[in-house]
């Protein structure tokens, strides 16, 4: 049975349903070995780049692991490809599975499992692995666009944490209807708006329908020639979000030059504070992919630069 150390915070992925089920589900583990209800932290890459594991010890799940976490009583349980070795942290690491079921398994070793949890992390590794070949994958895309559509504390809220409200919940029938009416729509009209922000980069516009279902037909059926495709996403408090996703492993690469991160081949970052509009955003992905390595910083990139410094 692994061991974990007594944590003073949870800490996940807050962008995607894999994060909001294995935060949830750490919480639950931590109140089942320590009796006590330790607090949940989400973050986007970017965000959580910058935050330090200042606490003596934490969990982390949903989020890579990297050489800053490899500290005494911490653990993290997460699926993301890392080249770091764990000398002094707990790492629960596979990525054959996703963060939420390297979770459940944790639970379960301890007593904490049901059907209806069964159900739900199996939709939830589904949809976060995209395991197109199960004859789930559909449904699980749904429940994997609630949190896409909603955003992870909003769905929080709702839910009051208890995860298990998921299961066919009423608001996945607004998700089915608009994937079985927009995004055949959406596809269609996705296809003709392509624009290309480097070489081997396209920024696919989306005005309906669902952009990671969009975005992946538009690779499957080599509907343009470029290998990674980009969309963005303005959430309500002006934060824009790329969504970057390839085939061949690609997608991680260019989010990593964005400061962001994710799988070989679906990958986010979320634009620099002073970009606030999408339009601006394709102009600063464009100048970045474009720039010569000694070139010097375009005006975009000279405020993101100030911006990194101020916080410094």
């Amino acid at each position: 049975m692994t061991q974990l150390p007594r944590p003073e915070v949870i800490i996940t992925h807050e962008s995607d349903l894999d994060g909001l089920i294995a935060g949830v589900l750490l919480q639950r583990l931590a109140r089942k070995l320590f009796d006590t209800d330790v607090r949940l932290e989400a973050y986007h890459y970017n965000f959580w780049k910058q935050r330090e594991p200042r606490e003596k010890a934490g969990w982390i799940t949903d989020l890579s692991f990297e050489a800053r976490l490899d500290k005494p009583n911490w653990a993290v349980i997460d699926h993301h490809v890392t080249e770091t070795t764990a000398t002094h942290a707990v790492l629960v690491h596979d990525v054959n599975k996703s963060a939420g079921l390297l979770c459940y398994e944790l639970c379960r070793e301890n007593g904490l499992s049901s059907p209806a949890l069964d159900r739900l992390v199996h939709l939830n590794n589904v949809a976060d692995l995209f395991l197109e070949d199960d004859p789930d994958f559909l449904i699980a895309s749904d429940y994997a666009n609630l949190v896409k559509h909603y955003q992870f504390w909003n769905l929080h809220a709702l839910l009051d944490g208890q995860i298990e409200k998921l299961l066919d919940h009423p608001l996945l029938e607004v998700m089915e209807v608009k994937r079985r009416i927009e995004n055949p729509l959406g596809f269609e009209w996705s296809k003709g708006n392509v624009t290309e922000l480097g070489p081997t980069v396209g920024y696919v516009e989306t005005v309906i329908g669902n952009n990671n279902l969009i975005v992946h037909q538009l690779l499957e059926e080599k509907a343009t020639r470029y290998p990674v495709l980009v969309t963005l996403f303005r959430r309500a408090n002006n934060t824009v979000i790329a969504s970057f996703r390839s085939r061949d492993g690609e997608a991680i690469k260019v989010a990593e030059r964005f400061q962001g991160g994710g799988h070989a081949n679906a990958a986010g970052a979320v634009m620099p504070k002073a970009i606030r509009q999408v339009d601006d955003a394709v102009e600063y992905l464009r100048q970045v992919l474009t720039a010569k390595k000694d070139a010097p910083l375009n005006s975009l990139e000279s405020l993101f630069a100030s911006i990194e410094m101020e916080k410094k």
